[in-house]
């Protein structure tokens, strides 16, 4: 299992997927192309939503990739999940810490904020998100974060900073070349024709 974020794109499940199999199809697309870390967002918590975490699990196993759920450090325990990523209004990191272990990944949520950001680092979170960047498909009306505030974060924390919100490979080069540790992806990557190839695309930022 992983106990630190890898570098790189860092892919984010879609919730407009038809069935679990398309699902489990563009995950493993996404991986083979590059994608270092998958996160999960399950749309609810019922036995369908936790045989599709174990399936992930697998996959992520299978191609060396670190995996995540979002909001969720139950499930992320009962998969056995490499973490758990919480928002602002998820289980507070100390509690996650406490249920997950002292080994397990622990992202959080900081929007704009680099308060948010400081706070995470001394509750012991693993690494911190950022964003929206960008006009974001899957979250039109997220918050938006600049350059400036992407600089201070890695000069003021130690923490991995996480990218997110309308991302694309042609746009992201300045933020990884600002410090950004991964760039997440949602609809720049899932609703690509060809989803392998635009993970492979947003891996070359880091090449």
């Amino acid at each position: 299992m992983y106990q630190s974020l890898p570098r790189g794109l860092y892919a984010i499940t879609p919730n407009d997927v038809a069935d679990s199999d398309t699902l489990i199809d563009l995950a493993r697309e996404a991986l083979e192309g590059g994608a270092r870390t998958l996160q999960y967002r399950a749309s609810s918590v019922d036995a369908l939503e936790r045989d599709v975490a174990v399936q992930l699990r697998g996959l992520c196993t299978e191609l060396s990739a670190c995996f995540i759920i979002n909001d969720d450090p139950m499930l992320a325990l009962d998969c056995g999940a490499d973490g758990v990523h919480l928002g602002r209004r998820d289980m507070s990191v100390s509690h996650a810490r406490q249920l997950l272990g002292n080994h397990s990944i622990i992202g959080v949520s900081c929007y704009d904020e680099l308060d948010r950001v400081l706070r995470a680092e001394r509750a012991d979170a693993s690494y911190v998100a950022l964003g929206s960047f960008f006009h974001s498909r899957t979250k039109p009306d997220a918050v938006r974060a600049d350059l400036a505030l992407l600089g201070e974060a890695v000069a003021r924390s130690s923490l991995p900073v996480v990218t997110i919100g309308g991302i694309t490979p042609e746009n992201g080069a300045p933020l990884v070349e600002a410090g950004a540790h991964a760039i997440a992806a949602i609809s720049g990557l899932f609703s690509s024709p060809d989803v392998k190839a635009a993970a492979g695309d947003y891996r070359a930022l880091f090449d």
